[in-house]
């Protein structure tokens, strides 16, 4: 089990990501749009730079609903393979068959 704080600090970071996402985008179409001009494509750079860094989406870390685990994580099940494997061989996930030979 991942440190409670480590997994409420990502789950800001989700927050800020949400919070943040529509302007993030307005202001990255600013600053990539080459027809403007760059005085304006710089301050919308600058207006950037002054979010929060947690607000940007490469911050974010893809843990383990289950366990919080960081590493070995399947964006599929949205959970480690460690609690995959157990669950799976439980049978509480829907279409997943442990192999055994």
């Amino acid at each position: 089990m991942a440190k409670k704080s480590a997994i409420e600090k990502n789950k800001r970071r989700r927050k800020l990501v949400d919070q943040y996402a529509a302007k993030r985008e307005e202001l990255k179409a600013i600053a990539r749009d080459s027809s403007r001009q760059p005085e304006e494509r710089f301050t919308a750079r600058m207006k950037l730079a002054k979010l929060p860094r947690n607000s940007s989406k490469i911050r974010v870390r893809n843990r383990c609903e289950i366990t919080g685990r960081p590493r070995a994580y399947y964006r599929k099940f949205r959970m480690s393979r460690i609690a995959l494997r157990e669950l799976g061989s439980t049978g509480r996930i829907p279409g997943l068959v442990k192999s055994s030979w």
